[in-house]
């Protein structure tokens, strides 16, 4: 009897396959993941190898991969944080939308396009792709930089665009007056605010209390999928009302931010991301109809070109009047220069409500899949040949020395700034050699106008450490300041070089919960030595000798200490961590309290001046705990 395996099974072999066996070869000679996962399409789609035909099911599913991806982008956002960030996102968001939409819209109207199809296609061009843009983004580790926020907000602004592109194209389309009665408008905006309202409300005071019983079952998976469940929910709700599930996704992410979950929620929806991530830059690829690009081989190379050269320009005169760094400009353009994924959407329903033919929408959607295949190979060109003539530009001097010779030191450091500095400065004066590692052009200006020797590159990248000498040190200091950056430091050193210590900077205390939840041993908040100097600088201002006000702070150096570890036990049940806060606190504060009252006592009662409430050579702080 022959058997016939079943048809999602078959897809799902053929996906894997092309993806295990694509993305390799493409990481090999450079390219990137993206550029692998497109290829793969394109190799087993309709116009490849056929082994695939529904690409329009395939890309719709794939899309979640995008939600999950912003969820996450989400939660590393606070709401104080996102809404620091108005600014860029309204201003230089609306900016971006607005003129390249003009710039496309005036090219097709002078090449004699119908204002309406001149429109849509123009509103569809202007948009980029989040997936690829924040992916490349977040491979350099670019996050933190000016062009990783711009690119971020610009990016947050098209989500919330595609709202009112998608209620425009009905109200284009030739001979429908209206698209819905005003009392229908009015019906749908007010169940709009609603749901909105009620996605804000849930996941402030809702979700965490629902969160907090789930944990209590101790179940990995029931975590899970309460995790995807949650994400599936929210994607769902915005979908009811037409909004994007993208950005309801972000919404609930940003809602989730400075919550206890936080850090479980991550790991429990990263893997599905990634593949989600694949399956999606593989429909993309497998979208790409070769039928029409033959056909009209010419007309579709000048679609491409004058779409992305008008973009371009743009967006680069935009980088230019932010007065990004220059050597940062090259890749925000590109970035941001491709077409994306919403506009597949776009074009779909303008299609469909006969304001685009269906030659002209394959057109429209084949320039869109062409520039979102060729930005990766642009971006590895671009790496490659364009980036030193920019460093060049940049510093006004050669560029800057690369990491290619094998190094050997006993320690390694990631990060050249004020931190940094100050820890390779103690070292050397030790007579202890150590391999600096920075990827600021600026920071390598400084170091070498200091006379010290650093080296340009990026301390994620197992292969620049073990150049740099991983495998034969023995320590490894992370002195970066980005929070993200760190962590993916230590789990590369953990994962490739288990042999190195780690000492690393913590940014704040949450911070230093993660990183002892990695397995850090030796972490140091960045700021907690500084502030304690400036206290005790203080209270000799108010007139305490500077043994007592140095007696002060080293006692309340190692309370603090030993606080922040009691709440560590404790960092999965909030409200039983801020409990152990708020009672170490108060004991401290009622022990100095005493051991005042009680120096005083002795000092009247020894006809005294009570010149000092503490002894001048204090015995171990710990004592005092």
């Amino acid at each position: 009897m022959e058997a016939h395996a079943p048809l999602w099974l078959t897809y799902t072999f053929l996906y894997l396959a092309a993806a295990v066996i694509a993305v390799p070869i493409s990481r090999a000679l450079g390219l990137g993941t993206i550029i692998g996962y497109l290829v793969a399409g394109m190799i087993i789609g309709p116009s490849g190898l056929k082994l695939v035909s529904n690409v329009q099911d395939i890309l719709h599913f794939s899309e979640f991969g995008v939600v999950l991806m912003l969820f996450l982008i989400g939660l590393e956002l606070q709401p104080s944080r996102l809404w620091s960030m108005r600014r860029p996102i309204f201003g230089v968001g609306s900016a971006q939308m607005l003129l390249c939409t003009a710039g496309l819209f005036a090219a097709g109207w002078l090449f004699g396009f119908d204002w309406h199809m001149a429109l849509i296609a123009a509103l569809g061009l202007a948009l980029s792709s989040t997936a690829i843009a924040l992916q490349s983004i977040a491979e350099r580790n670019l996050m933190s930089t000016n062009s990783g926020k711009t690119s971020f907000a610009i990016l947050l602004f098209q989500d919330v665009a595609a709202i009112p592109i998608l209620a425009l194209v009905p109200l284009l389309a030739v001979g429908q007056q209206a698209a819905q009665s005003d009392g229908n408008m009015l019906l749908e905006i007010g169940r709009t605010l609603a749901i909105i309202a009620a996605v804000i409300v849930g996941g402030r005071y809702l979700l965490r209390p629902v969160l907090r019983w789930i944990a209590q079952s101790d179940s990995r998976e029931i975590s899970t999928a309460t995790a995807l469940l949650l994400v599936v929910g929210i994607a769902y709700l915005m979908l009811q009302i037409g909004l994007s599930m993208a950005l309801g996704a972000f919404l609930a992410g940003v809602l989730l931010a400075d919550s206890e979950f936080r850090a479980e929620l991550e790991t429990d929806i990263e893997p599905f991301k990634g593949l989600l991530l694949g399956l999606f830059f593989i429909a993309v690829g497998m979208s790409i109809d070769f039928s029409v690009i033959l056909s009209s081989p010419l007309a579709m190379l000048a679609l491409v070109v004058i779409f992305l050269l008008i973009k371009s320009i743009v967006i680069y005169s935009l980088a230019t009047v932010l007065r990004m760094p220059l050597q940062e400009r090259p890749l925000f353009t590109l970035l941001l220069a491709q077409g994306g994924e919403f506009a597949f959407v776009v074009f779909s329903a303008a299609q469909a409500q006969g304001i685009v033919s269906p030659q002209h929408s394959s057109l429209l959607i084949g320039a869109v899949a062409i520039s979102m295949v060729a930005t990766p190979l642009m971006v590895a060109a671009m790496d490659r040949w364009l980036m030193p003539r920019f460093a060049n530009l940049a510093t006004g001097e050669d560029a800057p020395e690369e990491l290619h010779e094998q190094q050997e030191a006993s320690v390694l450091i990631a990060g050249f700034g004020r931190y940094g500095q100050i820890v390779t400065r103690v070292l050397l004066s030790q007579g202890i050699k150590a391999v600096i590692l920075d990827h600021s052009v600026e920071m390598l200006q400084v170091a070498q106008n200091f006379g010290y020797r650093v080296f340009y590159g990026d301390a994620t990248r197992q292969d620049l450490l073990r150049i740099a000498g991983a495998e034969k040190a023995e320590v490894m200091v992370i002195a970066v300041d980005d929070e993200s950056q760190t962590n993916q430091i230590v789990k590369l050193v953990q994962q490739h070089f288990p042999h190195l210590k780690i000492v690393t900077r913590a940014k704040d205390v949450a911070h230093w919960f993660a990183l002892r939840d990695m397995g850090v041993q030796y972490v140091d908040r960045e700021l907690f030595d500084s502030s304690l100097q400036t206290a005790e600088k203080t209270l000799e201002l108010m007139g305490y000798t500077p043994e007592d006000a140095q007696y002060v702070v080293t006692v309340f150096r190692a309370h603090n200490i030993e606080l922040t570890n009691k709440m560590y036990e404790h960092r999965n049940d909030r409200e039983t961590m801020l409990a152990v806060g708020r009672q170490g606190r108060d004991q401290l504060v009622e022990q100095m309290m005493r051991e005042r009252q009680e120096r005083q006592a002795q000092a009247q009662e020894a006809e005294q001046a009570p010149s000092s409430p503490y002894p001048h050579q204090p015995d171990d702080p710990q004592a005092h705990i």
